[in-house]
């Protein structure tokens, strides 16, 4: 049996064995659960990264990408809409929600993009990363949810009009990346260039299984690996929602930074990049706007997910921090100083969990983020660009003459 055969065989197999002790109900220690729920969901990593290749011979690479960012985030899905699901019956739960929510969205930024470019860098001694022009479509929805996130923290309630408008982004962005151009892209090595020379037929239904057999992996295998944690971070006298805010989420984002570097092992850094800001607008978009619906279908009421001080606080944090991110992203590159800045930011608010840090961060991330529009007039336009984009055509001519500052 060949290798590629061999590592195939071996991922299938990382995902059955918790599958099939999810299946007859086997109770393990929290130290084993932990163990081999993250084989599990190594495993489906795997799994989803060819599956992604072989899916770029089918649909537009940017949709690809973006249904793998979808099935990677499957379990932080799960893990916050029990909680937005308990918080209808018990309004003590709604802290749990926001705090996996927003620790979710800050791990992927302060971590995950600045762990991309430094794997590109220690692989290829190559200092900036650059994003195929399709990421436009990406960063315009990522844009456009982060602004209205700061709505949320004004009105400091999630409603149902919050879903409609955050559905409404998520629906646009979908509708968006579905229209992009199909690429085929070389397969390299592999497990995915092995299916790739499969007849047609056999190589769509293998992509197909692939995608639905890694998705039920990671959904039956995060939750649990969640509570393992949690078990054994209350051991040490932890914080229930610290717990919850950053370990975790932890099970729900090791999928997607798993796969993203993978992209950038097989030199595919943009890809990599690209999967976690999929992944993001996901978490801001489709994530948040379900909570409120979530929360009113359990407790059968229209009425809204209402946030305390210290929810309000962390999701300002968050939006802020987002705010930052999609402006050094404008010029569609990411260098490796610009995420050691963000992971610098991220590590650093940790370590004192204080109210006025956390608004401290706020401003600065804020002040930072209007900073770089100011001094880097590149970014500038192509941020101001964006948004002449969805104006009317007419708008966008008169506006042809009188570009951006």
């Amino acid at each position: 049996m060949s290798r590629d055969r061999l590592w195939f065989l071996a991922t299938v197999l990382f995902v059955l064995q918790w599958i099939m002790l999810r299946a007859l109900g086997v109770a393990l220690p929290p130290q084993w659960q932990v163990c081999l729920t993250g084989l599990a969901i190594f495993g489906s990593a795997f799994l989803l990264s060819w599956a992604a290749e072989l899916a770029q011979l089918e649909v537009p690479q940017s949709l690809a990408i973006a249904g793998v960012a979808l099935l990677a985030v499957l379990p932080e899905y799960a893990v916050d809409f029990y909680f937005a699901w308990m918080a209808g019956k018990d309004p003590a739960y709604t802290g749990y929600a926001m705090a996996n929510m927003t620790g979710a969205n800050r791990l992927l930024i302060g971590v995950g993009w600045t762990a991309v470019v430094l794997f590109f860098w220690l692989k290829t001694r190559i200092r900036q990363i650059t994003l195929e022009s399709f990421r436009e479509k990406d960063l315009l929805a990522l844009t456009v949810a982060t602004l209205y996130s700061f709505v949320i923290v004004v009105k400091g309630d999630l409603s149902l009009f919050d879903t409609v408008a955050l559905l409404g982004i998520f629906v646009f962005y979908i509708i968006s990346v579905a229209r992009g151009e199909l690429s085929h892209p070389a397969l390299g090595e592999g497990p995915a260039a092995l299916i790739g020379a499969l007849p047609a037929v056999a190589r769509r239904f293998l992509t197909i299984v692939m995608f639905v057999y890694a998705g039920t992996g990671i959904f039956l295998a995060a939750e649990p690996f969640a509570e393992g944690l949690l078990a054994t971070g209350k051991s040490f006298g932890i914080e229930e929602f610290l717990l919850v805010q950053w370990l975790a989420p932890l099970a729900s984002e090791a999928p997607e930074f798993i796969i993203a570097l993978l992209f950038v092992a097989r030199m595919n850094p943009g890809a990599g990049i690209g999967t976690l800001i999929s992944s993001k607008v996901n978490q801001w978009t489709l994530l948040v706007g379900m909570l409120p619906l979530v929360y009113a279908i359990s407790g059968k009421t229209f009425g809204a997910m209402h946030l305390d001080t210290r929810q309000v606080e962390e999701l300002l944090l968050t939006a802020a921090q987002s705010f930052l991110a999609v402006i050094i992203l404008a010029n569609l590159s990411f260098s490796i100083r610009e995420g050691i800045a963000l992971f610098m930011l991220f590590v650093t608010q940790l370590v004192i969990p204080h109210p006025t840090v956390h608004y401290a961060y706020s401003f600065l991330y804020l002040l930072l983020g209007i900073g770089f529009l100011a001094v880097y007039k590149d970014n500038r336009n192509l941020f101001l660009a964006r948004f002449y984009r969805l104006l009317p055509p007419k708008a966008c001519k008169q506006k042809t003459h009188h570009p951006p500052a």
